[in-house]
């Protein structure tokens, strides 16, 4: 216990360096042991996330000046991006689904001294979703380093480093971080929470720590990436596992909402604490996509069946600037567009 608690203590310390998000991601898994994910996306500024439905056979490059990665992507996805600069969320056709979450201890490494095909880290989330049809596929390939990663400034000067949770149809998780130039992998089942700062491994003692606390007793209450580990990992074992689709999606997207953090609160000073954006349930049985902005009272989704193009198709784009107000199924609002160019030197 006491190993726990200095191990809480330490990492809790370290979170006194200024992450840019506090977004969270949770994996779900309904009464009939199908799965989904909820995640949400704060920031302290709207990051003019737009939708885009992307078609299997599109040819990807990594988005870098000299030495890019190239592939062919083998799966149609449907992804929100940030900025139109980078894909941070999404699911793809298998039933795949990304979610780039930002980590201010991202250390990449020095992407000029290695001799590895280069990736823009906006195009992290895109080269699994294009990939990968399972969690599995993912862990064996990414765990060879097939490329080396560069993370150029946002363009609001922060700096571009996050970590990845992976999920697919049968519950299988994966948390990706990359920390002092090494990629560190968490593969399981069990890893359905993720949040910020600290890295994971430390997230897990500090968690492991209010477990013994446990949660009709009392849960950390703040918006710090910690605490909303914490919380939402207790209300995620304690939720009903429902199997009727639409409750089921409806306590998916209860329990994103209840660890959101309000518009209006946000504070300079901390900019890990900044108010949620948009929220999002993928459906990993149903292949439905679901987005939520804070900014509208409604609910839209797509059904990957009726979005995506035909292998080789034109990519299409659902329009969010003006934040218009939606609703339902929303496949006939995308219109086809040239692809965004992904974050780069």
């Amino acid at each position: 216990m006491k190993t726990i608690r200095r191990l809480a203590l330490s990492a809790a310390l370290s979170l006194s360096a200024p992450p840019a998000d506090a977004c969270t991601r949770l994996l779900y898994e309904t009464g009939t042991k199908s799965y989904m994910v909820g995640r949400s996306m704060d920031w302290m500024v709207d990051p003019n996330t737009d939708l885009w439905a992307f078609p299997k056979g599109m040819a990807r490059d990594g988005a870098v000046p000299q030495g890019a990665i190239r592939w062919t992507a083998k799966h149609g996805s449907v992804i929100s991006s940030f900025y139109n600069l980078a894909t941070v969320d999404g699911m793809n056709d298998a039933g795949l689904v990304a979610n780039v979450l930002y980590l201010v201890e991202s250390e990449y490494g020095d992407p000029a001294a290695s001799k590895k095909p280069k990736l823009s880290i906006g195009a992290w989330a895109q080269y699994v979703l294009d990939n990968f049809g399972t969690v599995a596929e993912a862990v064996t390939a990414l765990r060879k380093e097939p490329f080396a990663i560069v993370a150029p400034d946002l363009p609001d000067g922060h700096k571009a480093g996050g970590h990845m949770a992976v999920a697919d149809a049968t519950g299988d998780s994966a948390i990706f971080e990359y920390l002092g130039g090494k990629l560190v992998i968490h593969h399981g089942a069990q890893y359905r929470v993720m949040t910020n700062s600290p890295s994971y491994d430390q997230q897990l003692a500090i968690n492991t720590y209010w477990n013994t606390v446990g949660g009709l007793q009392f849960l950390p209450g703040t918006a710090r990436a910690a605490d909303r580990f914490a919380r939402i990992s207790w209300n995620l074992n304690a939720a009903a596992k429902e199997a009727d689709p639409r409750l089921a999606t409806a306590t998916t997207f209860s329990l994103i909402r209840a660890i959101s953090v309000p518009l209006g609160i946000a504070d300079p000073e901390q900019p890990n604490i900044a108010s949620t954006v948009w929220r999002t349930v993928s459906d990993t049985a149903a292949k439905r996509y679901y987005f939520e902005s804070a900014y509208n009272p409604a609910i839209f989704w797509v059904d990957l069946e009726k979005i995506l193009p035909a292998a080789g198709g034109k990519p299409v784009k659902l329009d969010l600037s003006g934040r218009p107000m939606l609703s339902g199924e929303v496949s006939e609002s995308f219109v086809a567009a040239e692809p965004f160019k992904f974050i780069s030197r």
